[in-house]
């Protein structure tokens, strides 16, 4: 080990001491977390203190992280400088190459922080103040969550909702097609199983339009549309060879975070989703800025509405609409909003590999295939479809069918899944996890309500997404009938903790109440 002092050397105007930059392989979420020896000389000599906002600088380029302080050698050594894996991939240098830390400037935008913590209304230049600031890591996770919360409980007006989608579309990347309409379609969320985008981007692909469809990662879901799409192909793409698959394709099914949308969006989640908070105003901004970072000119936007959906009535769902629909029109975003039934989760399985297999039946018309995936995907299709000028308002359904029926949308997902890598895959015979139990319905009658919530927990708990093939594989829909002992669905798990840790959830509560026919909650049908 080297132990000698380094050599001082200048930077940003002051004195600083090169060290050798250590990869430090610990995942911290959207938090570039730097980490320091206690016995470092720059640790005592610049005075730096633990959580503190620090500056790392190497061949030209620089990022901000919080520091965090050892007394291991095995994590960090005293002539080195760890970083976290999301920072030592921003920073973009070696291991062992020389790195400069410093002491970080304080964000400009805090006092506007402040005010809104006040409970105060902000201006545009606020909003870009904070979104820049957020954007390049200036912020704590305390700034952070302060922001979140104070957003939150003293909710965002339709303007300063605007504001913040604004400034969140305009830092970071921003894609341009060159061309128009080019259409997307999202969920608001909280529907296990709901993989309509997988059906949608190949049936609207095969029709000509251009849906360059860049997804997420499941966070607190069992499975997203990229997790999924990856039992399939590989969904992590450079962006080059993404926009390439687009011109030939006319679509993509990818996963968006190597494409630094919006970036000031991942870093809100990433406080967001373990407070629960998912505020109306902040959904707004974190979706279509988003979009509008993507080259979207046009968007199909789904609302689930039912009682263990994000949203829970009809009004709630209609104020969420003129929401999403003011902002959008600032933004000159065309919108179509569709309020959905979301009284249960869609298709027959929930998990990457369960979903997937849905997916695939549904594309080759396959008897097995669940129908109320099929009839949602072709309804948003259709929508997606009317964006298309040459195509009459109330035409786009028919034509989805279509597409579907004729076996032009199973070509094109092929087509897109060979350009994206394509990975066997047996819809048939799916490699499900190889443990599973059953959970049987207590009494006769009818099945009467399914919680959403609680369906994604058992699947989760079972490994889903990060096990692909585990998850939950449903027997029983709302309004089935059922004799006591039977099947209501199946729990696949690879390891016997998780296993055994769904089990315990499920016993707690399976999420499905029996009753009679009168008890089912009334549909809530698309407007």
């Amino acid at each position: 080990m080297n132990t000698t002092a380094p050599t001082p050397a200048t930077g940003n105007g002051s004195t600083a001491f090169p060290l050798a930059l250590r990869r430090v392989a610990i995942d911290t979420y959207r938090e570039n977390v730097a980490y320091l020896h206690r016995d470092c000389e720059v640790y005592r000599a610049e005075g730096f203190q633990a959580l503190a906002k620090v500056e790392v600088r190497a061949n030209g380029r620089r990022i901000l992280a919080t520091l965090n302080v050892t007394t291991d050698p095995r994590i960090v050594r005293c002539n080195e400088l760890g970083l976290s894996e999301d920072a030592f991939a921003q920073l973009g240098a070696s291991p062992g190459a020389s790195v400069v830390v410093s002491q970080a400037e304080p964000p400009t935008s805090i006092p506007a922080l402040h005010r809104k913590i006040a409970g105060e209304r902000l201006t545009r230049d606020d909003f870009q103040a904070i979104v820049r600031d957020i954007a390049e890591h200036r912020y704590s996770k305390i700034e952070l969550t302060a922001f979140v919360v104070a957003s939150n409980q003293g909710e965002l007006d339709r303007e300063e909702v605007y504001f913040l989608t604004e400034a969140m579309s305009a830092v970071g990347s921003r894609l341009d097609w060159r061309e128009r309409p080019v259409v997307d379609k999202h969920c608001i969320g909280g529907i296990p199983g709901n993989r309509t985008s997988m059906l949608v981007v190949p049936i609207v692909a095969a029709h000509g339009m251009l849906c360059p469809k860049t997804s997420s990662r499941a966070i607190t879901s069992p499975a997203g549309t990229a997790d999924t799409m990856e039992v399939l192909a590989n969904v992590e793409l450079p962006m080059e060879r993404l926009s390439e698959i687009v011109r030939e394709h006319r679509g993509c099914l990818a996963w968006g975070g190597t494409a630094q949308l919006s970036p000031a969006d991942d870093v809100l989640i990433s406080v967001e989703r373990p407070l629960s908070v998912d505020s109306p105003g902040q959904m707004v901004a974190s979706i279509l800025s988003k979009k509008i970072a993507a080259g979207s000119t046009h968007l199909v936007l789904d609302i689930p509405v039912g009682p263990s959906a994000k949203v829970r009535s009809m009004p709630e769902a209609q104020r969420l609409r003129k929401l999403f629909e003011f902002v959008a029109a600032r933004l000159n975003l065309a919108l179509d909003v569709v309020i959905t039934d979301g009284r249960q989760p869609i298709g027959g399985g929930i998990g990457p590999v369960l979903e997937a297999r849905d997916v695939m039946r549904v594309l080759e018309n396959d008897p097995r295939a669940p129908n109320d995936l099929r009839q949602k995907a072709l309804r948003l299709a259709g929508r997606m479809l009317e964006f298309d000028p040459d195509v009459r308002g109330g035409d786009g359904f028919a034509i989805a069918r279509d597409i579907l029926d004729s076996g032009r949308a199973l070509a094109k997902m092929n087509a897109i899944i060979q350009a994206q890598g394509g990975k066997p895959f047996d819809h048939n015979a799916p490699a499900l996890a190889r443990l599973d139990f059953v959970v049987a319905a207590p009494a006769d009658g009818v099945v009467t309500a399914i919680d959403n919530h609680q369906l994604a927990r058992i699947a989760r708990l079972a490994g889903a997404p990060k096990v692909p093939g585990a998850g939950v594989d449903l027997q029983r829909k709302l309004g089935d009938p059922v004799v006591a002992g039977e099947a209501l669905y199946r729990v696949h798990a690879d390891f016997p903790a998780d296993l055994e840790f769904a089990r315990q959830a499920a016993a707690r509560a399976s999420a499905y109440t029996i009753g009679r026919v009168v008890e089912v909650p009334h549909m809530y049908v698309e407007l």
